[in-house]
């Protein structure tokens, strides 16, 4: 089935539409890194400054994403999504106009840049059940969603290079902050967007937090998170060795290519079986192929390497997907997607800081060393929770209807975020 099952879900009607527009309007916080860091090289700050800029973006945006999904979950996607885009797109305006001077101005401009960037990848999954009916359709959905991400995640970097070549770095951030929110604009203004209510939720401080199937999934996936964001580390210390920049893009373009591969054919087939159990096998998987990158071979067969690396990265997420979607209580929906977002982001940040000091201390085989001890632990704690994963603890959801579906699309017990 392939991508041919991914063509006959986009023909859905607004399936093409929500996805494109989820994707246009996460361009801000795809790029945003690369981007902060070329803008502040520009106005002649140095690299500390750029990277703490880019820190601070990155932390504010990890507070932010659970905080607004749980809002989007209370009061709805347009009353959120589209404000918070504005205002993290005026943030970045912010930031163009004052620079680097004074560098607290600067701060405060990232903060509430990342603070407010809109829940657009948590919304959209909560989105898909009314849109696509099926269980099958929405889990293959979640796939496509995943093999989306490695493109935009691709895409998005190339972007800033050619506009900042093209005009410069604070152009370049306003424009793709501009184009942030016409995609935002794009989804909220969508009928299932603007018919979409979550379903009444407990009240409850921790919100989605309360399960333990959720948190631990999150647990594993700070882990996997930390893997990956190990690998850009050790990927730079490599081409260093090799005496080429141009092998970093090589190995980061290998992996995004692996995890195209293995989103296509992860999406092309139904599953059986419990998906948590199906996810402690991708992970172990996963773990493995990062482990071969601690040899660090020639440039030709790392590139191979890498290729392998990636394969199981897209499915992993996928699957994670359909986890969360069985364990997060009912009326969290969205916030629970957001925490998957946030967990990943911290444990990316965690695994780069992580890199660096093991480049310094054993060399570009030990930076690697951190994505593959990653990886096992990820495992390790699927393993050790199996018990809690195997149990979402659903009540009773025999009903067509689901948190998601006002219109009673889904399939008879298809929950989607809808439990006890």
């Amino acid at each position: 089935m392939g991508a041919t099952g991914y063509k006959d879900l986009l023909k859905t009607p607004h399936a093409a539409r929500l996805l494109a527009g989820t994707l246009v309007g996460r361009l801000p916080n795809a790029t945003a890194p690369i981007a902060v860091v070329l803008l502040v090289r520009a106005e002649g700050g140095g690299y500390s400054l750029a990277g703490a800029l880019a820190a601070v973006y990155g932390i504010a945006n990890a507070v932010g994403q659970p905080l607004l999904g749980r809002a989007v979950d209370l009061y709805g996607q347009p009353r959120v999504q589209l404000p918070a885009a504005v205002l993290s797109a005026l943030g970045v305006v912010l930031l163009v106009a004052v620079g680097t001077d004074p560098p607290l101005l600067a701060y405060l401009a990232v903060v509430v840049a990342g603070l407010c960037t809109p829940p657009l990848e948590g919304g959209l999954r909560a989105l898909w059940p009314s849109v696509l009916g099926k269980e099958d359709r929405v889990h293959r959905a979640y796939a496509m969603d995943a093999v989306a991400q490695e493109v935009m995640f691709t895409v998005g970097p190339l972007l800033v290079t050619l506009l900042v070549a093209l005009w410069s770095p604070g152009v370049a951030l306003l424009v793709i902050n501009a184009t942030g929110v016409l995609g935002a604009l794009s989804v909220v203004v969508s009928e299932p967007s603007r018919a979409w209510r979550s379903a009444p939720r407990e009240a409850h401080w921790l919100g989605a937090l309360r399960s333990p199937g959720l948190l631990a999934l999150l647990a594993a996936f700070l882990f996997v998170g930390v893997a990956l964001g190990s690998i850009t580390v050790a990927g730079v210390a490599y081409a260093d060795d090799q005496g080429r920049e141009s092998v970093y893009g090589w190995l980061m373009a290998a992996l995004g290519l692996g995890a195209l591969l293995g989103g296509v054919v992860y999406g092309s087939r139904e599953w059986a079986g419990a998906p948590e159990r199906r996810l402690r096998t991708i992970v172990a998987l996963l773990a493995l192929g990062y482990l071969p990158l601690t040899l660090t071979p020639g440039v030709v067969a790392m590139t191979g390497l890498c290729v392998i690396a990636g394969v199981f990265l897209a499915p992993a997420i996928a699957c994670a997907f359909i986890v969360v979607d069985r364990h997060a209580p009912r009326g969290t929906v969205t916030e629970a997607f957001s925490w998957l977002v946030t967990t990943f982001g911290v444990g990316a940040a965690l695994g780069t800081a992580a890199a660096g000091p093991a480049v310094d201390a054993g060399g570009t085989t030990a930076s690697f060393a951190v994505a593959g001890a990653g990886g096992v632990a990820a495992l390790l704690v699927l393993i050790a929770t199996r018990r809690v994963l195997a149990a979402p603890g659903r009540t009773s959801n025999a009903t067509a209807g689901t948190e998601n579906d006002r219109s009673g699309a889904a399939e008879p017990g298809f929950s989607s975020g809808h439990q006890a």
